[in-house]
């Protein structure tokens, strides 16, 4: 073992070090979703042929707009990151880059993507990553400290990378569009009040103000949780109403909501950490089945 791991050269494991760093730095599984729904987004907008080098720049573009949201957010929030454990490893409370270097690496991504989307996409695509940037870095990241509704609307920026790639195709904004927006924005709503209930105590140390903070019971995360669970429902049919899936879309959408709420419906009966975790791990499990029954039931 030992010889092994002399053997792997001392340049090899500081550009891997390196790497994880910077996939830290730009929350690369939240970026991976990001480019997921944009992907998404794009193919259920996208009539005739698929343009794929279109399709690849509004992907990287938009996933540029991300990297760089998120590392602008981790510089906003470094001394609040440091104090809870969960994120006292990210790159700024670690040590592992300075804040100058953050701020002028998100500063420039961001801005890059933006123009990107602008010039290779089209200007309302761009629009909806300003919109999104803005949201997440000034509106969402500083009332985290002021108000339990920053998760309502935090999720608005989370939702609009699906809606980008539909503009990425289409060019406008129209019903369709509208309706994967609406889907990435309930369903983050359970999503993320599960992690919050989760993680309350680290919250509230780290001096964030979620509902979990005054809910001691866990009483009104659970219905807050259970009534978006169940508002999703028929907002995930909505694609099928306005022609875009098919009847497979609809029924499997119809059974991994039921799925979804019954999770939820859990929680509320019992809201325990277990209860929790389980209802985490449903939307995870939901989110990526009822996109690919979208993309695989498309109506052409």
């Amino acid at each position: 073992m030992k010889a092994a791991a002399e053997a792997i050269p001392t340049d090899a494991l500081e550009e891997r070090s390196l790497f994880a760093i910077l996939m830290d730095l730009i929350k690369a599984r939240l970026t991976a979703l990001v480019l997921l729904t944009t992907l998404v987004g794009y193919y259920m907008g996208a009539e005739g042929p698929i343009d794929f080098l279109k399709m690849l720049q509004a992907m990287l573009a938009t996933g540029l707009v991300a990297s760089g949201a998120s590392a602008l957010n981790q510089f906003l929030e470094r001394e609040h990151d440091a104090k809870m454990r969960r994120t006292e490893n990210r790159p700024l409370p670690s040590g592992k880059m300075q804040p100058d270097t953050v701020l002028i690496f998100g500063g420039l991504t961001s801005a890059f993507g933006l123009l990107w989307l602008a010039v290779a996409v089209n200007p309302l695509t761009s629009l909806l990553g300003a919109v999104t940037l803005v949201t997440y870095v000034f509106v969402y990241t500083p009332l985290k400290r002021v108000t339990a509704l920053n998760t309502a609307i935090g999720a608005i920026p989370g939702a609009i990378p699906p809606l980008m790639g539909w503009t990425a195709a289409t060019g406008e904004i129209s019903a369709g569009g509208w309706a994967l927006f609406a889907i990435l924005f309930f369903w983050q709503l359970p999503h993320f009040l599960a992690i919050a209930w989760m993680y309350k105590e680290e919250y509230m140390k780290a001096g964030y103000v979620m509902l979990p903070n005054s809910d001691e019971t866990g009483a009104r995360t659970a219905r807050q949780a259970l009534s978006h669970t169940l508002g999703l429902v028929p907002i995930s049919l909505c694609p099928a109403v306005f022609g875009q899936g098919g009847v497979i879309y609809f029924i499997g959408a119809l059974a991994l909501g039921v799925f979804f709420v019954w999770r939820a419906i859990q929680f509320a009966r019992n809201s325990d950490l277990t209860h929790a975790r389980q209802l985490f791990f449903a939307s995870i499990i939901y989110l990526p089945l009822l996109l690919s029954l979208l993309v695989i039931d498309k109506v052409r």
